[in-house]
């Protein structure tokens, strides 16, 4: 999964990024208003952290145009604007979720799950495919009812192969939608990643769940 951190205090957006990416997300980091545009305009997210106040713009204007432009990726707001007249307008402006700093960095994950389960659309709890099942909030994996221990980047390419299977998926998207832009988004990393992720799930044959589609990508089988 996939998130954007829009925050102007660089202790903190350094703090957030290397926590919430330490929990298995790819996360992007925007110090203004300006940056945030441009990562939202080139990146597909799964969720928004975003400031309001920021130095070259409020919070509010780009959520404004982010809804304004029919995106439903859910947004939760982070600022020190605590009064309810504060949480009243930028929910009304269209955020899913509005916390105040201070704020404890586990009710930020418990936030950041509630409203991933939530999505721009009702999705299941639990993913199931054949003899696998994926929780995307305990970050589980079972197999025939055998827990399997994957990184942080083969859990977020299995849950991206659960939500769209038997859809050929190509590496551009795989990278758009499980990586940050600081990860390296050369395509043989992908397939390293999907190669070692075959091995976790079927040693004795790589193309049991996930399939290479010639030309395109890979699809989960």
């Amino acid at each position: 999964m996939r998130l954007l951190i829009v925050e102007d205090e660089p202790a903190l957006l350094k703090s957030l990024k290397k926590g919430i990416s330490e929990e298995g997300y790819a996360v992007d980091a925007a110090l203004t208003a300006e940056e945030g545009r441009f990562f939202l305009k080139g990146g597909a997210y799964d969720l928004v952290l975003l400031d309001l106040m920021l130095p070259d713009g409020s919070g509010y204007d780009l959520l404004h145009e982010t809804r304004r432009k029919k995106s439903q990726v859910p947004v939760l707001i982070l600022t020190a604007r605590a009064s309810e007249g504060d949480k009243v307008k930028g929910l009304d402006a269209g955020a899913d979720d509005y916390l105040t700093k201070p704020f404890s960095f586990a009710e930020l994950l418990a936030r950041i799950r509630a409203l991933l389960r939530r999505g721009p659309s009702p999705r299941p709890v639990v993913l199931s495919h054949r003899d696998l099942r994926l929780n995307p909030a305990t970050r589980e994996v079972c197999l025939r009812g055998r827990d399997v221990a994957l990184t942080k980047k083969e859990f977020a390419l299995l849950l991206l192969f659960m939500r769209r299977p038997g859809e050929a998926i190509s590496r551009t998207d795989i990278t758009e939608k499980a990586y940050d832009f600081e990860s390296d988004r050369d395509s043989n990393v992908v397939d390293v990643h999907v190669k070692n992720l075959r091995k976790k799930l079927a040693p004795n044959d790589p193309e049991a769940y996930i399939r290479t589609m010639r030309g395109i990508g890979y699809a989960l089988k």
